[in-house]
């Protein structure tokens, strides 16, 4: 797929998402304040409410260097489609326009892979609601379907994740939510242990900040850690804008950039 193409089809996609924030803002958007799975890497245990649509997209750029081998990778548009479909279970699809180049010292950029990632399909289920001190409690899977992909990005084999959402409301302006699962993936028999653990506090009543530790342990590979830090803002209660910064603390990430925004609209 050539960027102009590219360039095509988030323009659409972006013309699509404000139809649909027109629309949900002339309806009703839906029983209490919109709270996202991005743009952080822990998930939240919360469920979108039955019979609701709520999308999150926003665009991502990571740099990684290692000595003289510079990776690059612009993920155009990360969207996520959310819908309740029961009281206590929602659906998930997401899928990820992304072009990766890699350089060489004084080589120049030696590949470049691009196109579509293999499509998430999953679930979300609510276990227990926060009570008496003890944690809000989800369970979230996914599948990554390789015949989604395009070529650049085409697995031979299914990747799967999954991975327990915790929450903690720690005052009015303050929680903490962390997460811990596993996942396959990238053709690997390797499974690897994930971890998240976030804090978020509320400036004002639609400002927000968070600061977030995650990475992940691969049975046979060295351990990965990560630290990012970023904002939300709320335009409407069921809108949100977002920025994010991080960088590896072991891996060679050198920085990860992201922006996006997220909408909640009835069915």
């Amino acid at each position: 797929m050539n960027r102009h193409l590219g360039t095509s089809i988030i323009f659409l996609m972006l013309m699509l998402g404000s139809t649909i924030v027109l629309r949900g803002q002339q309806e009703n958007v839906g029983p209490g304040t919109i709270v996202t799975d991005r743009p952080d890497a822990t998930e939240a245990p919360t469920l979108v409410p039955k019979g609701f649509l709520q999308v999150e997209t926003g665009g991502l750029y990571e740099s990684l260097d290692n000595n003289d081998v510079k990776r690059e990778r612009t993920v155009y548009n990360t969207s996520l489609l959310r819908y309740g479909l029961l009281d206590n279970m929602e659906l998930r699809v997401g899928w990820n326009l992304e072009t990766r180049q890699t350089t060489i010292g004084g080589f120049g950029t030696v590949r470049e892979l691009n196109g579509f990632s293999p499509l998430l399909l999953g679930v979300k289920v609510g276990i227990a609601e926060e009570k008496n001190g003890a944690p809000e409690i989800g369970l979230i899977g996914h599948l990554f379907l390789p015949f989604t992909a395009s070529d650049d990005f085409k697995p031979q084999t299914t990747g799967a994740d999954f991975r327990f959402a915790f929450s903690h409301t720690l005052s009015d302006k303050s929680n903490l939510s962390y997460n811990v699962g596993a996942q396959w993936g990238n053709d690997s028999p390797e499974l690897a242990y994930i971890y998240t653990i976030a804090f978020g506090h509320s400036i004002t009543e639609k400002f927000g900040f968070y600061v977030e530790l995650y990475g992940n342990f691969p049975e046979n590979s060295t351990a990965n850690h990560f630290f990012d830090t970023g904002v939300t803002y709320l335009l409407q209660p069921n809108i949100q804008l977002d920025a994010t910064i991080g960088k590896g603390i072991t891996d060679d990430q050198d920085i990860l950039l992201s922006a996006g925004i997220s909408f909640r609209v009835p069915n």
